[in-house]
């Protein structure tokens, strides 16, 4: 299975298509560009093993340059679109792009980036030197020396420099090659391989999960249809439009969708939606159990990361019968440890591993490699959690996150799916501020749902709100509000930047 198969067997059904415009790709029309992207890029000194740094809003070139890079032996480096000049020059570097594929989208950050990466190709869409007349002008025949292609993954930064997960090359090196995970994955979810799936994207394909669930769903022969952003309204009329049968959320979403009015949310036909799938972290229960009261039990979840190391999953079902779990796990063996390493029984929490065959490495990184690295040889992405008697997974939070105030470990997210789910509040991140006292305080950031209500007024019934539901101890010491809070497209906080302000406030006496 293979866009190339269903290139030449159904040669006018749509590939992509973009939600608002309504653009539509067809997988010849794929076929060929993605032809076009890998004589591009030997037309360019690209060969095998050479890395591409593709820096693109969500447009239908980006599948076609993911899908030229995979059979052109080449890397490619998805890089947020969220970044400065100076962290995607870090990324370029640190991957050793030879080129870096963008869009007059994220000018003057490009003309920064040329002082700053001299040595890197930059090939641009929208612009004077256009990309799309480079590829126009190349022929749509494959390249004489086809062959598999890798993506590396950087992780987000929330809280630090991004580390690049170094791809591991499959067995089989054969361009027309299918990852058994996302094979495992597929058949998890009750992906139909007769081509008939239509997945709704509306998360940054940049993302892992959307990079790689969009190219499994063009894998079975699917129609893959691309959010060019996400806002919550126009994701339900698009399940309507293009009769979506699935889906790829993460809980930001649901929490945006479920604030929208009755009537807006009752005014779409979801019918043909048989499959959502949400991931990234871990649903509040109360966002979850409201989802599946409107959606029917039609919800998915998993957890897993960019490195590959494991990964759990959940029906609906499933979760209703072990409310706040990830699921169990369909790839690994997962331990629970302490912070000495230790394994701790069932219900104590500590850290996440996974037992595993496969072993991910940071690129250029052999101490963050380490340091993911249990004594036994298992690895963990950093959270913090639990298995139950059944061998369902909880996760509390991430290791990175853990607030420790007067020597007791606090975990935001407990206190952030508390803060959402209050009808004044769109937005919430909990973090711990410097605190001569005790070592650090909780501060939660607030983004009102109404900006003119930020004020005592609400400072005071928010606190009453989690007082009912929270241990003193847990209770943020203060709470402040913003407009809007520094989230990836993905769904996940900078914390780092907000732990940074609040340091360097706390240096300056404020």
């Amino acid at each position: 299975m293979h866009p190339t198969t269903h290139a030449a067997n159904r040669p006018d059904h749509p590939a992509i298509i973009m939600a608002g415009s309504g653009r539509t790709i067809t997988y010849r029309e794929m076929e060929d560009a993605a032809n076009r992207v890998a004589q591009l890029f030997r037309s360019r000194g690209v060969g095998p093993g050479d890395t591409v740094g593709l820096w693109l809003e969500n447009r239908p070139e980006y599948l076609e340059i993911a899908w030229g890079n995979q059979r052109a032996g080449t890397v490619l480096v998805p890089i947020s679109t969220h970044l400065t000049a100076d962290e995607v020059a870090y990324i370029l570097q640190d991957s050793g792009a030879k080129m870096l594929i963008s869009s007059a989208y994220f000018s003057p950050r490009l003309a920064e980036l040329r002082d700053l990466a001299p040595q890197v190709e930059q090939l641009v869409f929208d612009t004077d030197a256009d990309a799309a007349a480079l590829l126009a002008a190349m022929p749509a025949e494959p390249i004489a020396d086809q062959q598999l292609g890798l993506a590396m993954l950087y992780s987000s930064g929330t809280t630090g420099r991004p580390k690049g997960i170094k791809p591991v090359s499959p067995p089989d090196p054969d361009h027309l090659a299918v990852s058994p995970l996302l094979m495992l994955a597929a058949h998890a979810f009750g992906w139909p391989t007769d081509g008939s799936v239509v997945y709704l994207s509306p998360g940054p394909l940049y993302h892992a999960a959307p990079f790689r669930w969009t190219m499994t769903a063009h894998s079975l022969g699917g129609t893959v249809v691309v959010m060019e952003k996400f806002d919550a309204e126009p994701a339900l009329a698009a399940i309507e439009a293009y009769k979506v049968t699935d889906s790829q959320w993460v809980p930001t979403h649901f929490v945006r969708m479920l604030k929208l009015p009755e009537e807006i949310r009752t005014r779409y036909d979801l019918s043909t939606h048989k499959r959502a799938i949400h991931a990234a972290a871990p649903c509040p229960v109360d966002v979850k159990t409201k989802m599946i009261d409107w959606w029917g039990p039609i919800l998915l979840e998993y957890y897993a990361g960019s490195e590959g190391n494991g990964m759990t999953f959940a029906t609906s079902q499933q979760w209703l019968e072990h409310p706040g779990s990830v699921g169990k796990p369909i790839r690994g063996i997962p331990h629970i440890c302490d912070a000495d390493g230790n394994e701790l029984p069932v219900g104590e929490e500590g850290v996440v591993f996974f037992e595993n065959e496969d072993q991910f490495v940071y690129h250029n990184d052999p101490d963050k490699t380490a340091e993911a690295t249990h004594a036994n040889g298992w690895t963990t992405l950093g959270d913090i959690g639990k298995l139950d008697e059944d061998g369902f997974l909880y996760l509390t939070d991430r290791r990175s996150n853990m607030i420790i105030s007067g020597g007791v470990n606090i975990y935001p997210q407990e206190i952030e799916n508390l803060l959402i789910t209050h009808p004044k509040v769109t937005d919430a991140a909990v973090i711990g501020a410097p605190c001569p006292d005790m070592g650090e305080r909780v501060v939660a950031v607030v983004q009102p749902a109404d900006p003119d209500a930020a004020g005592e007024g609400l400072r005071a019934e928010l606190l009453d709100y989690l007082g009912t539901k929270l241990a003193r101890l847990k209770l943020p010491r203060e709470i402040d509000f913003r407009a809007k809070l520094p989230r990836e497209a993905n769904g996940k906080l900078y914390k780092r930047k907000l732990k940074d302000e609040y340091r360097e406030r706390a240096s300056e006496g404020v």
